[in-house]
């Protein structure tokens, strides 16, 4: 159901007055406001001095309970803030379904026109109006349009309020926006969880959490409420203009988490980058791919993102990037620095003592020193320091280690030893390294017996052949 459907329905507004669900004031405001162009309409809610409402008036009155509107009254009709007020208390103060819906097409009408109008709602006249209270009622009751439409619209309104408002503005109503803002968390998570309608929740949710996670509570809310693991699942390749607009701007609140540490902390865990990665290679969409890469330079000085992002082979996926026809610069500078940031974080990780100490733990972890040429042609030297010892703990850690990753790192760097290092093959080989490697190849993990392959191709071809051989 869309709101142009609903804004047909004929509303008897002065049923409502009978029964004194609105004032005679409200109804002279829906008659002058419901039902009219929209260019006039904008005059009503945005144009203070419009001649054409005071020309307009001079030649009607109005009459409510025997009381007469006359031009004297024109300020009133031409009053923003008043039409918010009249509209927010039929919402408030009237039940059927019907009208609700009607009236939360109007305040999506407004906004959606002109997203400015969302300062009316903070107008210094509606201080004493519990202004949001109706919206997160109905977030949690009627139609899915009514729900849809009360999200969208708390998310405008409380984004739209501006620092010179908020300043303004007293504790009571600070509380009020923070209670606000909990509550449509609350309800975005529980879309998120459990759809309330099948194709439009999860959709609407990542919409409006778009909007909203720009406030800092918002986002320690979503932290806290576990949020973030609701988003992973939906980071995947695109086809369609819809689910490219729900992955768009699912990246997009992704992006933004990444500037809070907390959810840093819970896209470390979630094994958020694969998937960010694989976007990127599957679409062209520039607006996504803008950023996913902006995500990935926030990212990149945080915990172990950096090494990763090597892993994953990023830089190549930036050369292949940077070679395509890119319109928006800001883009392009955001592929520079996240290539100068990785250069830099694998020239971090890459250093010779690092490795040592790893080796020396014994437990291997793909750390991009593993898989850097530049780190091999560099420090190849260093493995021939105190007998070989770092070769012989290797072999060591084939002989006792259980761990599965730590046994594939071991044989791949035996065969990186192999490649770079002119005599790599004679030494290993002395070593006895080869029948270790050898037991490895039926190893449980696929991981494992495919680098201690990679090590045996390597020790029977010689460095001259290795380098053909990829990992």
């Amino acid at each position: 159901m869309y709101f142009p459907t609903v804004l047909r329905r004929d509303i008897p507004w002065e049923t409502y007055m009978t029964t004194k669900l609105i004032s005679g004031t409200g109804l002279q405001l829906l008659r002058r406001y419901d039902k009219k162009p929209e260019s006039y309409k904008a005059q009503l809610l945005d144009d203070v001095n419009a001649p054409i409402l005071f020309l307009d008036l001079l030649t009607q009155s109005f009459f409510s309970n025997g009381a007469c509107y006359s031009v004297h009254n024109r300020h009133l009709f031409q009053d923003g803030p008043a039409y918010i007020r009249v509209f927010v208390s039929i919402l408030r103060d009237i039940s059927k379904e019907e009208t609700l819906e009607y009236v939360l097409a109007l305040f999506d009408e407004i906004l959606s026109a002109n997203p400015k109008r969302a300062r009316l709602f903070h107008d210094k006249s509606l201080s004493e109006e519990n202004t949001y209270e109706p919206f997160i009622r109905l977030l949690w009751k009627g139609s899915w349009f009514t729900q849809e439409k009360s999200c969208k619209i708390l998310s405008l309104i409380v984004s739209g309020r501006s620092k010179s408002q908020g300043e303004s503005i007293s504790q009571k109503d600070v509380t009020t926006v923070d209670d606000v803002l909990k509550g449509l968390v609350e309800w975005l998570c529980a879309q998120l969880k459990k759809p309330s309608h099948s194709s439009r929740g999860i959709p609407t949710a990542i919409n409006c959490l778009a909007t909203l996670l720009k406030e800092p509570l918002v986002r320690s809310s979503f932290v806290q409420a576990d949020g973030v693991k609701f988003l992973i699942p939906l980071i995947i390749p695109a086809s369609s203009q819809q689910s490219i607009q729900l992955l768009y701007e699912t990246c997009l609140c992704v992006w933004l988490l990444s500037f809070y540490e907390p959810a840093v902390e819970c896209l470390a865990t979630s094994r958020c980058l694969p998937r960010l990665i694989d976007v990127v290679k599957g679409t062209t969409k520039e607006k996504v791919v803008r950023v996913v890469i902006l995500t990935l330079k926030n990212l990149i000085n945080k915990g172990t993102f950096a090494a990763e992002m090597v892993d994953l082979d990023v830089p190549q996926l930036l050369q292949n990037l940077k070679a395509q026809a890119w319109s928006d610069e800001d883009l392009l500078e955001a592929m520079n620095q996240l290539e100068e940031g990785l250069r830099v974080n694998i020239k971090r990780l890459s250093s010779y003592d690092k490795y040592y100490q790893e080796v020396i733990l014994g437990r291997l972890d793909w750390a991009p020193m593993h898989k850097d040429p530049i780190f091999w042609k560099e420090n190849i030297t260093h493995f021939e320091e105190h007998d070989f010892k770092v070769l012989r703990i290797l072999l060591t850690i084939l002989d006792t280690s259980s761990d599965p990753r730590t046994l594939a790192v071991a044989c791949y760097d035996l065969s990186q030893f192999i490649q770079y290092h002119p005599a790599g093959r004679i030494i290993v080989t002395d070593l006895k390294a080869k029948d270790r490697v050898m037991k490895l190849m039926n190893h449980q993990s696929t991981e494992v017996t495919k680098n201690a392959l990679l090590c045996i191709q390597r020790l029977f071809l010689g460095a001259k052949y290795a380098s053909f051989l990829q990992a």
